[in-house]
């Protein structure tokens, strides 16, 4: 539909005609309205003939003889009513101001012979209709019209009177027509009311109507394509760098390509150094590659530029065998610097401890050092944790992983085995978590800095990034959008919603 509003304009007539239709009804045309309804129509010399064969030419309403014969009777009832919302005075009538009469109330094919005011909604509305009134009984054009003259009764909003009609054929056989009521109404109108019972014509008419509006609006909305977000990017964004944070990053990109159909997502993850090093070599003036560290980059890597992301939270692991859940920083440091061989040490089984090491240059072992060891891990000669699989250890044992699945994996499958992970992807793998000090890992305790094994996600990309790429986009919807509720689901804590978010700076 392009740029043109069409809904917006539906919209607008939805709401206009209602509106449009109660000022009319109520305001405009129905604002002084005098209305009149045929109550009662009925022949009555069928009835009395029956019972009394041929009395109907016998009775005359005098003994003199002068009067007519009764036949071909009637009686009529009509009511007279001020439908309108105002107050009909007597000189809203038309008629002349110094007339008495204002209504005519006509009879075609037949004559009045007999006529009573009957009902009044207000008892004060006999005045207007004594016999000093003006009101008669009188016939036109020839004798073939009875008429009721009535005169100017003010009418309040709903008041009304009856008028109770005895009239006899003058003219014409078959169905009478219907009586009609003459006049005019300043400012206003006289219309024949029709019985309140049922549902009126004209709210039958406003639902159709509306119902449309709607019928169409959906129509158009179903037809209109889904309007692309101001921030949304179209292109390939590749992203490289921490296999801890790489669950979170390709749940963040599906989220963001629901909103953005153009973007696509490749993924690199083969730790944080491997990542740094890919994007220095081979990111400069592409801003189609980005790389995901746990921690900041370091001082050999001067022309790329960080983002921080997240506070991210790690957690120590073990083997389900070994039944410890909670260390000290003390015991901790002791089994990574070979003080402790055997978990009996430490209040666990009589079991062998196996230590498993991300490889270095992991920016998960990184942060392990510096936020549980205080300084590196004393050098060990390289050995996989595949060649532990499957043996016997009978003393304490040592292995390296590269990414952090095998960390999960090696843990997992090696009896007295212990290792560290990112927090949401060991709960995932269902292996036991260790406390720290008797404070379980959690967002809100790292956020206090009562849990120590913490650290901070950062973005990398090879130089600044152009507004309108869909890397910077990308970052966007991480730190200020959607994307942050990704971050909150894996177990992060956006660096735009810590206490203090200079916390997120390198070297904090």
């Amino acid at each position: 539909m392009g740029d043109f509003p069409l809904e917006i304009v539906l919209a607008l007539i939805g709401i206009a005609v209602p509106i449009g239709a109660f000022l009319w009804e109520f305001v405009l045309a129905g604002r002084r309205r005098l209305g009149y309804r045929v109550q009662m129509d009925t022949p009555v010399t069928g009835e009395i003939e029956s019972v009394f064969p041929g009395v109907l030419p016998q009775l005359r309403p005098s003994a003199d003889g002068a009067s007519p014969d009764l036949k071909d009777i009637s009686v009529v009832l009509v009511r007279v009513e001020n439908s309108g919302i105002t107050t009909i005075d007597s000189h809203d009538y038309k008629a002349p101001d110094a007339a008495r009469i204002g209504l005519h109330l006509r009879f075609p094919q037949r004559r009045v012979i007999g006529m009573a005011v009957n009902e009044l909604s207000d008892p004060a509305l006999a005045d207007n209709l004594d016999a000093d009134s003006g009101i008669a009984v009188r016939e036109d054009t020839g004798g073939h019209i009875g008429v009721i003259d009535l005169p100017k009764v003010p009418l309040a909003p709903g008041d009304h009177y009856k008028i109770l009609a005895i009239l006899q054929r003058s003219e014409g056989m078959g169905e009478y027509p219907q009586p009609v009521l003459r006049g005019g109404i300043k400012g206003g109108r006289i219309t024949e009311t029709r019985s309140r019972t049922g549902v009126p014509l004209m709210m039958v008419a406003l639902t159709v109507f509306l119902v449309l509006v709607i019928i169409v609006q959906l129509v158009v909305a179903a037809l209109e394509p889904s309007p692309t977000p101001l921030d949304c990017a179209s292109g390939k964004l590749t992203v490289l760098g921490s296999t801890a944070f790489a669950q979170v990053i390709k749940d963040a990109a599906e989220q963001y390509r629901k909103s953005c159909a153009g973007a696509s997502f490749a993924y690199g993850f083969e730790g944080s150094e491997r990542g740094l090093d890919r994007l220095a070599e081979q990111g400069t003036g592409d801003s189609g590659l980005i790389a995901i560290t746990d921690g900041a980059k370091g001082g050999g890597y001067p022309a790329l530029v960080h983002r921080p992301l997240a506070l991210s939270l790690f957690t120590m692991i073990a083997h389900p065998g070994v039944g410890v859940r909670d260390l000290t920083l003390a015991q901790i440091r002791d089994l990574y610097r070979g003080k402790v061989g055997n978990w009996r040490e430490v209040g666990g089984p009589d079991l062998p401890v196996v230590l498993v090491n991300r490889i270095p240059g992991s920016g998960t072992r990184t942060i392990f050092e510096r936020r549980l060891l205080e300084g590196a891990q004393p050098e060990r000669p390289h050995v996989s944790c595949t060649a532990l699989k499957g043996t016997v250890t009978t003393a304490p044992a040592q292995c390296e992983v590269q990414v952090t699945a095998d960390m999960r994996k090696a843990v997992a499958e090696i009896p007295g085995a212990v290792g560290y992970s990112e927090f949401a992807e060991a709960v995932a793998a269902g292996l036991p978590t260790i406390a720290i000090d008797g404070v379980g890992a959690s967002r809100d305790a790292a956020v206090r800095r009562a849990y120590p094994f913490w650290g901070v996600e950062y973005a990398y990309s090879n130089g600044e990034l152009p507004g309108g790429s869909l890397a910077a986009s990308f970052l966007h919807f991480l730190t200020d959008r959607t994307g942050k509720e990704v971050l909150r689901a894996h177990g992060n804590a956006p660096c735009a919603d810590l206490p203090d978010p200079g916390r997120c700076l390198p070297d904090q």
